[in-house]
């Protein structure tokens, strides 16, 4: 009996986890609708004054947009458009970005 209990709980939580996972659709679609003018579709900027964030750590994207929005990490333009975000726009672009492959050049 208490290991059909601990296993139906054990179920229970695993499916409220994946309930609330990112959604990596939602952050393409944010992506291309905020950031791919200045970062690029897939993350992988041409501009070298803008950062490749393709391959990037999902938590480190979450942190940087959490600290844009919350003025903690200074940049005029990303703080304004990371204010816009909601918790669920970053944890998606996050998601989004973090899955996409990065692209490395090299300069001669």
């Amino acid at each position: 009996m208490n290991k059909r209990i601990v296993l139906t709980a054990a179920l229970c939580l695993m499916g409220a986890s994946l309930s609330v996972a990112a959604d990596r659709a939602a952050g393409e679609a944010k992506a291309k609708e905020v950031c791919a003018a200045c970062h690029g579709a897939d993350g992988n900027s041409t501009d070298p004054n803008n950062p490749r964030l393709a391959g990037q750590w999902r938590d480190y994207l979450e942190k940087a947009l959490r600290d844009y929005k919350s003025g903690e990490r200074n940049n005029a333009i990303m703080s304004g458009f990371a204010k816009a975000l909601s918790q669920k726009d970053i944890e998606n672009l996050a998601a989004y970005y973090s899955s996409q492959k990065s692209v490395l050049t090299q300069k001669y």
